[in-house]
């Protein structure tokens, strides 16, 4: 493996949340709760910004343990066609759905850059704002998709521990630690405005990969100051194959990682997908997470099939509609906002050349 870069290895470490988040703190839950919710309120006010996956695939070429779309699982694998981008598209905008985020396992025969291109220009001309989160790709290609109308990209490092990592990732392209952890400098070089990171926790020791997490969220801010940097805390659920997590994580200490987060990073988006129960995404709303999913689904084609039996990539806790947890949000005098910005403003990417070919 060629050498690691120096914010991941501590040589230029940003730790300073360190004292926040190790077992032997002297903070209290409550004390960062109440520093937490002061500082959103400041940054954020009292609003949460909603979106939603499309998944566009399940095929998948690489062999992650801890995914449900690993190429050694039995799932029945599809694709959506370009109509039933459309279809589901239009039903997700039925549901006031208006930030939309295209999925899809690790690049293959079957789903290639070309694929995802032309579901990301069928879904601008639909949404105000696409993400993506799927194959890392090269500059040249996330380019692309921002000349496309793509604003965002998510992906995660999954863990920040190279040996662990290796073992995780059995077989296929993401086996590549390096070229994963470099993939969001790529996406913000090629013009994507904003990008969000995570570890997917359970796979290592929680506190490290907190604190490598935020260092790479560190690093990123200080290298792309003018983007829009969002941070995620997923965690494994269940999935087809039944793989356990070594390093569960308790709803405590991502209670306490997630307010650590926000204190020291005031400006940075949190995310909390449906991945959690009710309960903890209810508790969370108006303290530190500012972004969330709404009415997920994690089955390809499954908002128009919504009573279908496959299964997803993972398990989904927080099974409410749109219109139940908007409830709950405004139930804590929190506005859940689902749109506020114009496509118009998303303009070309910063590298868009005269002559240069577009979509």
């Amino acid at each position: 493996m060629n050498r690691l870069p120096a914010w991941l290895t501590g040589e230029k470490a940003y730790d300073d949340i360190a004292p926040l988040i190790v077992r032997d703190s002297s903070f209290s839950l409550e004390f960062l709760a109440a520093e937490a919710k002061a500082i959103t309120l400041r940054r954020f006010g009292r609003t949460m910004s909603l979106y939603a996956p499309l998944y566009l695939s399940n095929f998948c070429s690489s062999g992650c343990a801890y995914c449900g779309y690993a190429s050694d699982r039995t799932t029945l694998r599809r694709r959506l066609e370009l109509e039933e981008v459309k279809q589901e598209l239009g039903t997700m905008k039925a549901m006031g759905i208006n930030d939309v985020l295209l999925l899809t396992g690790e690049r293959s025969s079957s789903v290639d850059f070309d694929y995802l291109r032309r579901c990301v220009d069928i879904a601008a001309s639909m949404m105000p704002k696409v993400s993506v989160e799927a194959f890392p790709m090269s500059v040249h290609e996330y380019r692309k998709l921002a000349d496309c109308g793509c604003t965002g990209l998510t992906i995660y490092q999954e863990t920040y521990d190279p040996e662990q990592y290796y073992h995780l990732h059995r077989w296929g392209p993401k086996q590549n630690f390096l070229d994963r952890l470099e993939t969001p400098e790529r996406a913000l070089q090629a013009g994507i405005k904003t990008v969000g990171i995570g570890a997917l926790l359970g796979l290592s020791e929680p506190i490290e990969e907190a604190l490598k997490l935020f260092s790479h969220v560190r690093h990123l801010g200080q290298t792309y100051w003018k983007a829009g940097l969002s941070v995620s805390f997923p965690r494994i659920r269940p999935q087809t194959g039944g793989f356990q997590p070594a390093f569960p994580v308790t709803d405590h200490f991502l209670a306490r990682m997630i307010f650590a987060f926000r204190i020291g990073l005031p400006d940075v988006e949190l995310v909390l997908s449906t991945r959690e129960s009710p309960s903890f995404r209810d508790g969370m709303a108006g303290l530190a997470i500012t972004r969330m999913s709404v009415a997920s689904r994690t089955t390809v084609g499954g908002y128009i099939e919504s009573d279908s039996d496959e299964k997803g990539q993972f398990e989904v806790y927080d099974d409410r509609s749109a219109e139940k947890f908007c409830m709950a949000l405004q139930a804590k005098n929190i506005e859940p906002v689902f749109k506020n910005w114009e496509p118009v403003y998303n303009g070309p990417s910063t590298e868009l050349k005269p002559g240069k070919e577009k979509c």
